[in-house]
């Protein structure tokens, strides 16, 4: 396990401009280091509970999951994708992070302040594949729509739905 440990921590100080000041940050009281995208992955950031749900499926599917990070204070879920320069997502309150962005990691296998891994890197490389965390957002959305639409409330706002009215099953809507 230590080897692990030592290899995910090389491989995610490696994005840094200096790994050794990487390293320091990561024992210091913040425990955190400021990393760039766009070289070794780009990050997809989601709201938390449609990255949750997303997560649990791709976690269920054949492909090893590369990391993902949650971020308690503003809610949000980072899939660690492969770098793409032209790349970008569409979607509500869906944040692409590429070339030029940087993020706020804590070391593998530890958490700092409110920044936790919900899968810390391997140390392989390992990146989640882009077409399979779409599809897992997609089918997560439509949980989310799905029991929003129960409940009468809008899936993005979580405001209520104009238009959406609960059927009885007692004759029209």
């Amino acid at each position: 396990m230590r080897g692990v440990m030592r290899q995910a921590t090389e491989w995610l100080a490696a994005a840094a401009t200096d790994p050794r000041a990487c390293k320091r940050q990561w024992h210091s009281e913040s425990g955190v280091a400021v990393l760039a995208c766009g070289r070794f992955w780009d990050v997809l950031s989601v709201p938390e509970e449609l990255g949750v749900l997303a997560l649990d499926a791709l976690l269920c599917g054949p492909q090893a999951p590369g990391p993902a990070l949650a971020d308690a204070g503003s809610r949000r879920v980072g899939f660690f994708l492969p770098p793409d320069p032209a790349g970008h997502w569409i979607g509500s309150d869906i944040r692409y992070l590429g070339q030029e962005a940087w993020i706020a990691v804590p070391a593998p296998h530890r958490a700092a302040g409110r920044l936790r891994w919900l899968v810390p890197p391997d140390g392989t490389g390992t990146l989640f594949v882009p077409s399979a965390v779409e599809l897992a957002l997609q089918q997560a959305l439509g949980t989310l729509a799905a029991q929003a639409s129960a409940r009468g409330r809008c899936p993005t706002c979580g405001g209520p739905a104009a238009g959406l009215r609960a059927h009885s099953g007692d004759g029209p809507g």
